[in-house]
């Protein structure tokens, strides 16, 4: 048996949740992923895993075999990346997470000067509005606006980002503008149903009650929610970088300024090693002054 194939897929079979999914995930039979585990159970002479037709959990021994386990295949990792000069060159592919509309606005431009600099690099930018799992080795570095998790990841801070309420001017003709929050019931609302998660924790928390809010369009993403709060089709919550060019333009105004929750932070993480593949420094040193520059531009547009 291949002790180092076993534990990681036992790693995989808890990060995916299933047998199936991580068989899934490596192209293999879900027989092979059972057996293997089960040989290293063996092996072992303890029980890792508890199986049941609803979840998996792990034993108090299991806890601790993974919590070592994912040490020694992230210093495996990092010796093979040595051996393949990535932290004397910066070489290879790199994985960049951002949210959609942000990624494609901010990171997206800043990408072009730096694969030019870089021969050696490509980059994959993956535009998502989900959390990627870091510590799964999912992406080497992500972007992520809202409040973080205690989870051990490294964050460079980036700056801030502001939750508006805006209207257009149309809507404003049909409607009273409201003076505090409980006006908001009076108007029709758009509503984005995909937030990044760290931001819509606390805007769920802060808008329970759906019954004294007139929803009248869903949307799954910002771009249409700009498109329909601009036609006055209602007022939208939506963050600053996504209404800049409209408030910009006049053609929403920010409501409710005064009664504003504190901003997001918008955070650099990547997850911690003993030390970062040059790649993931490069882009960090390339992108980070550059960005912050963007949101202070960003913070400068009200309306």
């Amino acid at each position: 048996m291949d002790r180092l194939e076993a534990m990681s897929l036992l790693l995989d079979t808890l990060d995916a949740g299933s047998f199936s999914a991580a068989a899934r995930r490596r192209g293999i039979p879900v027989a092979t992923v059972t057996r293997k585990i089960g040989q290293l159970e063996e092996q072992l002479g303890t029980v890792l895993l508890i199986r049941s037709t609803r979840r998996l959990a792990l034993t108090d021994a299991g806890q601790r075999y993974v919590a070592g386990a994912r040490q020694v295949l992230s210093q495996i990792d990092e010796i093979e990346r040595d051996a393949a000069g990535e932290f004397v060159e910066p070489t290879g592919r790199l994985v960049v997470s951002a949210p959609r509309m942000f990624g494609r606005c901010h990171v997206l431009p800043l990408i072009g000067d730096f694969l030019r600099q870089h021969e050696g690099i490509t980059v994959d930018l993956q535009l998502t509005d989900s959390n990627v799992d870091l510590a799964a080795g999912a992406a080497d570095l992500a972007l992520r606006i809202g409040v973080l998790p205690d989870s051990g990841l490294i964050a460079t801070q980036l700056g801030t980002m502001r939750l508006l309420i805006v209207a257009s001017p149309a809507l404003l003709e049909r409607y009273p503008e409201p003076t505090d929050p409980r006006g908001l019931a009076e108007l029709p609302e758009v509503m984005v149903d995909i937030l990044p998660p760290g931001v819509a924790s606390r805007l769920h928390a802060a808008t329970t009650d759906r019954s004294t809010r007139h929803v009248r369009l869903s949307v799954s993403g910002a771009e249409a929610a700009v498109d329909a709060a601009e036609a006055g089709i209602g007022f939208a919550r939506l963050l600053h970088y996504q209404v800049v060019d409209s408030l910009r333009a006049g053609r929403l105004r920010v409501l409710l300024e005064a009664h504003e929750g504190e901003a997001f932070p918008v955070h650099f993480i990547h997850a911690p090693v003993a030390q970062l593949p040059l790649k993931t420094r490069r882009f960090l040193d390339h992108a980070t002054d550059r960005l912050r520059a963007s949101l202070r531009v960003i913070a400068a547009t009200v309306s």
